[in-house]
């Protein structure tokens, strides 16, 4: 096998164009992880009454998905690092569907948190998967732009996911989970496509690939997946109470409280590329000083979801769920082109799933803090200035070490 010049990606890049097929499947694979949680986020009033949660056991079931993720977020990595993007992202569906059938068929409480652990599980494998195929295929001064169209799965799975919110008032939830996981298997097979563009690593490299100890030696990873979990905090309770709190706080209706999370989506859905583009053209050297902008603006609008009440106030809960939407929604392609630009392309994979990490402790802290906070003070607002709280201290962190791009 010929040598490979110093810092080539792993992934072959000499097989067409990556901007059809290939960026296609990376759409596809968030998508397919999104539609999984977000409908369980959309039905959570049914699901809840069904289940008897209160707000606090709602919390848990967000927490079991993301504590799920910062426990295999590093072994994802650094598979995704040996074995490639197309076999890794396969093994993800089987796990995410597997995980949505348990938790239609669980008997108790314990059993559904075993379905919402399994769903993280399969998705802590999604995100360093395709963003070791975008560091790969796509060369540096188109990054931002591909990391933001592959990162649109996320909100188109949530718009379709949205859908279930309304869907749950005429058909049971268990029914819309079954249809969701057969899709979810369904896209796991397509995604087995990308197997034929993965390199098989060189001998001498085996040590290389996966190295998690380089990773932990390197300062700006560790003070970085701590501002993720932070800023992840904001974008992870706003999505896992949306629908309870326009329900309980504003006296929305399912299907309103389920609009309102199709609204936040949908303006996501155009937000991500856009962010992407504008890293990309503007602010390549300075991801770091786009991604405060973001942030601190979401931070104020977090605050604000405090004010949203009955009457006048449902309509500003929707205006700020279309704003979040755009901001707290949709920084992660600046977010993780940030990550995977720290190192040595060959650690890519276990970068991002080191700082993926922190992004899904604060998605394991965040929501169960939330519910206690709204159980002891009986007030959604006191939560929402929690929230904003926990982000804006991310944004001052990211505004001191951040403030250029994360190689500088």
């Amino acid at each position: 096998m010929p040598d490979r010049p110093p810092g080539k990606p792993l992934e072959s890049d000499e097989k067409g164009n990556p901007w059809t097929i290939r960026l296609t499947l990376l759409v596809m694979a968030h998508l397919a992880g999104t539609v999984n949680i977000v409908s369980v986020l959309a039905m959570a009033p049914v699901i809840s009454d069904d289940l008897q949660l209160s707000a606090t056991e709602f919390g848990f079931f967000v927490t079991a998905y993301y504590s799920a993720q910062a426990f295999w977020s590093l072994p994802a990595g650094a598979l995704v690092d040996r074995y490639g993007v197309g076999r890794v992202l396969g093994c993800a569906h089987v796990i995410m569907g597997a995980g949505s059938l348990l938790l239609v068929y669980a008997g108790n409480y314990a059993l559904s948190l075993a379905g919402l652990f399994l769903m993280g599980i399969g998705y802590s494998m999604t995100n360093p998967a395709t963003s070791a195929g975008v560091l790969s295929w796509f060369p540096a001064e188109r990054r931002g732009t591909a990391m933001g169209i592959k990162q649109v799965g996320v909100p188109l799975g949530g718009v379709i996911a949205a859908g279930s919110g309304a869907l749950a008032t005429v058909d049971s939830w268990q029914t819309i989970m079954i249809v969701t996981a057969l899709g979810i298997f369904l896209n796991g097979v397509l995604c087995l496509y990308l197997i034929r563009f993965h390199r098989p690593p060189e001998k001498g490299e085996l040590r290389a690939i996966g190295n998690l100890r380089a990773v932990f030696r390197i300062p700006r990873v560790q003070i970085y997946m701590v501002i993720c979990a932070l800023t992840n905090t904001g974008q992870t309770n706003f999505f896992a109470f949306l629908t309870l709190f326009l329900r309980e706080a504003a006296n929305a209706s399912q299907p309103i409280a389920g609009l309102a999370i199709g609204l936040a989506q949908a303006s996501s859905a155009f937000a991500r590329i856009g962010w992407g583009i504008v890293s990309d053209k503007w602010y390549r050297r300075r991801r770091g000083l786009l991604m405060t902008m973001i942030c601190g603006a979401a931070t104020v609008l977090l605050a604000a979801m405090a004010f949203v009440g009955p009457g006048w106030g449902l309509w500003l809960g929707l205006g700020l769920a279309f704003l979040l939407g755009i901001t707290i929604a949709s920084f992660a392609p600046v977010a993780q082109a940030i990550s995977v630009e720290m190192v040595d392309p060959r650690l890519s994979g276990s970068a991002m799933g080191y700082t993926m990490t922190g992004v899904h402790i604060g998605g394991m802290v965040g929501p169960p803090l939330f519910g206690a906070v709204i159980d002891i003070s009986g007030s959604y607002g006191a939560g929402w200035l929690f929230t904003a709280a926990f982000t804006g201290l991310g944004v001052v962190m990211l505004a001191i070490w951040f403030r250029g791009n994360s190689s500088d």
